[in-house]
């Protein structure tokens, strides 16, 4: 599977609410992270953990693949998000955009930026 596959099957999977399916893709040691910023989930358990919170929060939450492209060792997603209402309560977050840049190690996913 190439990188370009799996990262387009982590979409899959995350639409899916599938969070065991989305973090088999990822190294033990893999993270999530703002661009250049703090990590967001740390390890494989802490995006499982963390996802299974925001997918409980949000129901409908989907991330829709508007651009992608593999570049070595990365690809480059622009994808366009929508949470629905919350079930806390909350203000519904709008719809956004953002850039994802995965990172890849022996085929596995390592670290997943985000740029918003």
């Amino acid at each position: 599977m190439s990188n370009l596959d799996t990262a387009k099957a982590m979409i899959a999977a995350y639409n899916a609410q599938d969070v065991d399916t989305y973090v088999s893709y990822m190294t033990d040691e893999a993270c999530e992270a703002n661009y250049r910023g703090a990590v967001v989930r740390e390890g494989k358990e802490g995006t499982r953990s963390g996802l299974a919170a925001a997918f409980a929060k949000w129901p409908q939450n989907r991330a829709e693949i508007v651009e992608a492209q593999a570049i070595g060792d990365y690809v480059l997603m622009r994808e366009h998000v929508t949470r629905g209402p919350a079930t806390d309560g909350s203000d519904q977050v709008e719809p956004f955009d953002v850039v994802a840049v995965y990172s890849f190690e022996g085929g596995k996913c390592s670290r997943v930026e985000f740029i918003r």
